[in-house]
């Protein structure tokens, strides 16, 4: 069993994106007020707010936490076609009233359109930091002295073909697995292709190329998230859109790879999940890469995990009481026409019997 322990955000828009820091006693929150919020959890288990600021002149649409061992860093994309990196203050005069104190360290202005997502490199590719943009293009930026995030040299540029509104690195640490991230647009069209395209870095050409295109999700994409690899032979991605679709990534033999040196995979649809009967928002792995959590605008946030014959299932739903209360009581007019004439009734869902009017 899971218990749920909700908490004010006190943002004063809606909050597009919710990320913990590695080791989960931290989290970060970003609005539609322009603003940033620090969390520190303390002994008791409960959230305090150290730090609020504004970040950025519009919708500040992801946050994502760098790895602790370049300190307590985080990256921010906005509506106002900018992407920040921020850096807290460590030491004695860094706190004033309890609160902690965040500096820009960088401001990222290359993109002409709004930054729909940034993502932080996995730990072992260095300091380097992902962007995607509604211009179809995805940079990749990177500072060569960790100790200096006030330098950030633009180091790639992906074009794409649609839209960006997602992307996610592959946190494998094999060497045998190049460097790879996937890429999600939200374009409208089902008619415009697959929505998912993943890319991999060649060591030889020092360029990112275009694997392979998931043609099965027509449907805009919202968020992606590879699972950790802890073994695997395969990589496992999952994607958020208008259901909540995972896929196994299976690297071919490399005697397999074409002309150009680039790889091969046999992608497989693990399932089509449409329990959220909504659109799926937002989607996480927990560490091992064994348990997915998804969220919808069905208001549930819901967990997933393969059983052992590997066919993944819903194994918990979690569900905010009190919109669950607001919603029950919601009343709808229902016509029913009858005799050449129409006659309104008010329905009323009850949460018992007793509450029911009887005639």
């Amino acid at each position: 069993m899971f218990e749920t322990n909700p908490f004010p955000a006190s943002h004063e828009d809606l909050i597009h994106d919710v990320k913990y820091d590695f080791h989960g006693k931290r989290k970060a929150t970003c609005s539609s007020d322009h603003s940033v919020k620090i969390w520190d959890c303390d002994e008791k288990g409960q959230w305090h707010c150290s730090a609020n600021w504004k970040a950025h002149s519009g919708s500040v649409w992801r946050v994502t936490w760098c790895h602790p061992e370049y300190g307590q860093v985080i990256a921010t994309c906005s509506f106002d076609r900018t992407a920040a990196v921020w850096e807290e203050l460590i030491g004695e005069h860094a706190r004033q009233n309890k609160q902690s104190h965040w500096v820009k360290r960088t401001s990222l202005v290359d993109s002409r359109t709004s930054v729909t997502d940034v993502k932080f490199a996995p730990r072992h590719l260095g300091l380097q930091l992902a962007t995607c943009s509604a211009d179809c293009v995805v940079r990749i930026y990177e500072a060569h002295d960790v100790m200096n995030l006030s330098q950030w040299s633009l180091q790639h540029e992906i074009q794409c073909s649609l839209s960006c509104s997602c992307l996610a690195w592959n946190p494998s640490l094999s060497r045998s697995h190049p460097p790879m991230i996937c890429v999600g647009s939200d374009n409208p069209s089902t008619t415009a292709g697959g929505k998912v395209q993943i890319y991999e870095y060649s060591d030889s050409n020092r360029k990112w190329r275009k694997l392979e295109i998931i043609s099965i999700v027509t449907d805009p994409v919202h968020d992606l998230e590879f699972a950790p690899n802890l073994g695997r032979s395969y990589h496992l991605l999952a994607v958020a859109s208008k259901d909540l679709n995972l896929f196994s990534i299976k690297p071919l033999s490399s005697s397999l790879k074409d002309s150009a040196n680039i790889s091969k995979f046999d992608i497989q649809r693990l399932g089509e999940f449409t329990e959220h009967k909504s659109q799926v928002w937002r989607i996480s792995w927990n560490v091992f890469g064994t348990v997915l959590t998804s969220s919808g605008d069905d208001g549930c946030v819901r967990l997933w995990k393969a059983n052992y014959m590997g066919i993944w299932k819903c194994v918990q739903v979690l569900e905010d009481g009190s919109r669950k209360a607001v919603a029950s009581y919601e009343t709808k007019t229902v016509p029913v026409t009858s005799n050449n004439s129409v006659r309104y009734y008010h329905i009323k869902p009850v949460a018992n019997a007793s509450q029911a009017i009887w005639h």
